[in-house]
């Protein structure tokens, strides 16, 4: 074989040596560069093959690969094609035609990667890999209910406009009861946290029994006042609620979200408003607890709190749902609402004109 001897570029022998003394430089990224510094040292390439354990084609090419771009050449592979897309367009509509129209009712409810591939004949791969193309998780299914309630425009406009466009010298306070929170404790103790394995707690568990939590949300600061009662009758709610107007200003008017609970429209409750002047209800349509920001709270401490919790006692219960919201309350952040009326409504129309075309 000729001699070919390469002419590093400026600054590459220092990089070459860096590559080939760092531990964390992949091998056949080693391979390469000894081979140009073999060459630029004056090997024959005989003795580059010799010395670095590979064939003459492999030194023919990396030391074209570096001349003609340098130790970025070296480092990258070049771009391969890959092996041709066996699967057409127009079986790829199939799969995704036949994944939103559900199996036969044989087959189950709906489809999985190993169900649906042998039905159109390619692999579960790539059912998996064009069910991810077009976001489709046929595993999946979320919940939802349109509200049949006559009044339910007026009531939206209502509620919306006290959370974006609240009235002036006056608080507004998202109201529920988040009913039989269960004091449960699990029959073992889990297993902590570690690296590589998570935290474990039997799935089975005792329960101590249960209260409920009265629970009013500033809209305007995040702060939350709660209460934990027995029972959640209209007694138990008048008694709440007489806390909640007793920690607001006296020259301030106050408006409640709330939704139609039969005890939030209890006659005593009625009678209760009346004698309370300042105080104005507000109920949500029926079918829409979403509209009520409370419900966010809720969920945030069933996630942050009640889900892991292990307790021997309601007391216990109390105690570690009250420790919580004084927490929250240190440094209280409010849940910003920023869906119009014309938004929600058009999501209601576009959901009950897909409802109608289905059914």
């Amino acid at each position: 074989m000729p001699i070919r001897t390469i002419k590093l570029r400026d600054g590459d022998q220092a990089e070459l040596e860096r590559l080939i003394r760092t531990r964390t430089t992949p091998q056949r990224v080693v391979e390469r560069a000894r081979i140009v510094l073999a060459s630029a040292a004056g090997l024959k390439n005989e003795e580059i093959c010799s010395t670095v354990g590979v064939s003459p084609p492999t030194v023919t090419r990396w030391l074209d690969r570096y001349e003609e771009k340098g130790i970025p050449g070296l480092v990258r592979d070049r771009h391969r094609s890959g092996k041709p897309k066996e699967i057409s367009p127009a079986k790829e509509a199939e799969i995704v035609r036949l994944t939103q129209q559900g199996p036969p009712k044989n087959l189950g409810t709906h489809w999985s990667t190993r169900t649906l591939a042998p039905h159109v004949g390619v692999s579960a791969e790539s059912v998996r890999r064009i069910w991810k193309a077009h976001g489709l998780q046929p595993h999946r299914v979320e919940t939802f209910k349109l509200s049949r309630d006559p009044h339910f425009v007026e009531k939206l406009r209502d509620v919306v406009g006290l959370y974006l466009c609240p009235p002036e010298r006056a608080v507004v306070f998202s109201v529920d009861e988040k009913s039989q929170v269960q004091a449960l404790d699990r029959t073992q103790p889990g297993l902590p946290l570690k690296k590589g394995r998570a935290g474990t707690m039997t799935h089975d568990y005792k329960r101590h029994g249960t209260t409920t939590l009265f629970g009013a949300l500033n809209v305007a600061t995040g702060e939350i006042v709660g209460d934990c009662h027995p029972r959640h009758r209209h007694q138990e709610f008048l008694r709440f609620m007489r806390r909640v107007v007793k920690q607001v200003d006296r020259k301030l008017e106050i408006h409640v979200i709330l939704d139609n609970y039969a005890t939030h429209k209890h006659a005593k409750v009625k009678a209760w408003l009346v004698k309370n002047k300042r105080v104005h209800f507000h109920f949500v349509p029926t079918s829409s607890s979403w509209l009520n920001l409370i419900e966010r709270f809720f969920a945030e401490l069933s996630q942050r709190q009640l889900k892991r919790l292990a307790v021997t006692s309601v007391d216990e219960l109390i105690a570690a749902i009250t420790a919580y919201i004084e927490r929250r309350n240190t440094e209280p952040k409010p849940f910003i609402w920023t869906a119009s009326v014309k938004h929600i409504l058009d999501k209601v129309a576009k959901a009950n004109e897909t409802l109608a075309a289905l059914h």
